[in-house]
């Protein structure tokens, strides 16, 4: 099954942006440890600070299974809301934090819906998850 792991914006900063909120381990080293935990899946990985670039990575439809963490165009990209919608392949939404236990604006996801499933609060463990999720 090939995994494909997008990120939004700021994420590529995880292991040194707040670590309060996010944890010390970087994106690098969560990949490393899915990729040795789930062999059998081809894991991938896309990043951008620009939404545009992440709906057409999106679009390339190249991959079996989605986990996304749009950042902060959760709250408010219905651009990649929509693209959201066209994907017809299992998709997860992932939060490091409690998206409802912090700013008011951070507890709506208009991406969501568009999803099957939502962790929030796990950590870095949220992508853990969502790889076992889509077993």
């Amino acid at each position: 099954m090939k995994v494909l792991i997008i990120n939004g914006p700021n994420l590529n900063l995880l292991g040194t942006r707040e670590p309060e909120i996010y944890g010390t381990m970087s994106m690098e080293d969560c990949l490393e440890n899915l990729k040795s935990e789930f062999p059998s899946h081809q894991i991938q990985y896309y990043q951008s600070n620009i939404e545009g670039e992440l709906i057409n990575k999106l679009q390339e439809d190249d991959f079996d299974a989605l986990i996304i963490n749009p950042g902060a165009f959760t709250h408010y990209s219905y651009a990649i809301a929509d693209c959201l919608k066209n994907i017809q392949k299992p998709k997860v939404e992932v939060h490091i934090s409690n998206i409802y236990k912090r700013e008011e604006f951070r507890q709506k996801s208009v991406t969501a819906a568009n999803t099957d499933a939502v962790l929030s609060g796990f950590g870095m463990n949220g992508y853990r998850l969502a790889v076992l999720s889509l077993k």
